[in-house]
């Protein structure tokens, strides 16, 4: 097979397969399971399951894409780099810049909000103080060795599937009457009334269960990032694939299994808008300080994403200038690690921090709205690619297909309608409208850069 793609980055192979493998698995756990069900709750009530076995089946199948080319092609900008092989340099560029953006925009968002968390465990700090801490200790920790962000990830994921597989294990416990619920006293066991009573199970119908969708699909965000760090492991072949098939299943099980927990434990009502539905289930088992262990939990899970999508930034860009298609002084290498790339990416991540500290409610709102639903181009273009690649690999290169896409080419093509699916209910609901637009905005504008460059690339 040809490759016309430089991917073959001095770059570090400091990490070990325990680090992709909880990447895998931690990656994807963050603040919109632990905080953000709480909206898809209130739109699908015991739906929200259906929810997010339809949402989690494409974040599966798009982690399965992802890992068939990685392992088949590791590349420190993976998806990207796929997508400049399959369908040319204008989609590479596209993909890359438009997902560099995604990452130091909500890196922003996940800086404030443990912020504001630190801010209220010591009020006398300013939250500003905080978020330059935060960004200051991550940029340090990116800029020593990819091993330090490997290890951080490894310790933060380690925790937080802790924390989950904890509440499981409360959560089944109260079901089946070991441990009282707040709302059954007697300490029978709650079985599934709640599942089935309180409205039903889908109390607002399918259109409660589709709304739910567009309330979670965007917390498998991040699933993207294991298959970027694959590049730098000990490994890459083998570890990338071991990574997602590791990961692919658990996950839906954390996320369907916890959904599951929550509406069995307590009536769907019974969830209070901007308090995590986490909270609520270990404080009607009993839970002491329910509240305070998951701010810690969540603290973690918002300090984890900071960290990896500062070195998914940071190896995108990085990626993106050894093929032209960004500034070639991120290109310096030291020690393994692309310092500029990184400085470059905590630098417009400090902009946006500024952004959201100042104007949240403003210019900061635009620029998230912007990127709102970039991560569906993103996935789409990944399918795209994944058909492209695989008929390539399957006439070139059959023995680098170490890991393959289930039932080839049938259930790409279906994730690719789930997400067309999901832009056309997007375009309906008030809520999502302005994201989308926004996003599609950004993604027209940088369509048309990658269209003027290639326009310049063949006159020359």
């Amino acid at each position: 097979m040809h490759d016309d793609v430089t991917s073959d980055a001095p770059l570090s192979g400091g990490l070990k397969q325990r680090h992709l493998t909880m990447l895998g698995l931690g990656g994807v756990i963050g603040a919109g399971l632990f905080v953000g069900s709480g909206a898809g709750i209130a739109v699908a009530g015991p739906g929200i399951v259906v929810s997010y076995l339809i949402a989690g089946a494409l974040a599966m199948c798009v982690m399965r894409m992802l890992g068939e080319m990685s392992a088949a092609m590791p590349a420190s900008g993976s998806f990207s780099v796929h997508a400049e092989r399959a369908l040319g340099r204008w989609a590479g560029f596209s993909v890359g810049w438009l997902y560099w953006f995604l990452l130091v925009v909500v890196l922003a968002v996940e800086a404030t909000g443990a912020a504001q968390i630190a801010n209220g465990w010591v009020p006398g700090v300013p939250q500003w103080a905080w978020v330059l801490l935060f960004m200051v200790v991550f940029t340090a920790t990116n800029l020593a060795s990819v091993r330090n962000f490997g290890e951080f990830e490894f310790w933060f994921a380690t925790l937080k599937v802790c924390a989950i597989i904890a509440f499981l294990v409360l959560g089944t416990l109260a079901i089946f009457g070991v441990l009282p619920a707040a709302s059954n006293f007697s300490g029978d066991p709650v079985g599934l009334t709640h599942l089935t009573g309180d409205g039903g199970f889908l109390p607002h119908g399918w259109q409660g269960v589709v709304s739910g969708v567009l309330a979670v699909i965007f917390a498998f965000g991040g699933l993207e990032v294991v298959t970027i760090a694959a590049a730098e492991s000990e490994d890459p072949v083998r570890s990338v694939a071991r990574a997602v098939r590791s990961a692919v299943f658990r996950i839906l099980f954390f996320y369907v299994g916890s959904m599951l927990v929550i509406v069995t434990v307590l009536p769907w009502t019974a969830q209070k808008a901007g308090i995590s539905p986490y909270v609520t289930v270990l404080d009607s088992i009993g839970v002491p300080s329910a509240g305070q262990i998951m701010n810690i939990v969540v603290f973690v899970a918002l300090l984890s994403a900071l960290n990896a999508n500062l070195y998914g930034s940071s190896r995108m860009i990085f990626s993106l200038a050894e093929r032209d298609e960004a500034p070639r002084a991120l290109l310096e290498v030291s020690g393994g690690v692309p310092r500029r790339a990184v400085l470059a990416s905590v630098a417009f991540g400090f902009v946006s921090v500024l952004l959201n500290l100042q104007w949240p409610d403003t210019v900061f709102l635009y620029m998230l709205n912007s990127v709102g639903a970039v991560l569906l181009f993103v996935w789409a273009l990944i399918a795209a690619s994944q058909l492209r690649l695989r008929r390539r690999l399957e006439a070139e290169a059959p023995d680098r297909l170490v890991l393959r896409m289930w039932a080839f080419p049938w259930l790409t093509w279906a994730a690719l309608a789930a997400m067309a699916v999901v832009f056309g209910l997007m375009l309906t609901d008030d809520t999502a409208r302005p994201q989308l637009l926004w996003s599609a905005g950004a993604t027209v504008a940088v369509l048309a850069v990658a269209g003027v460059r290639e326009l310049r690339a063949r006159r020359v």
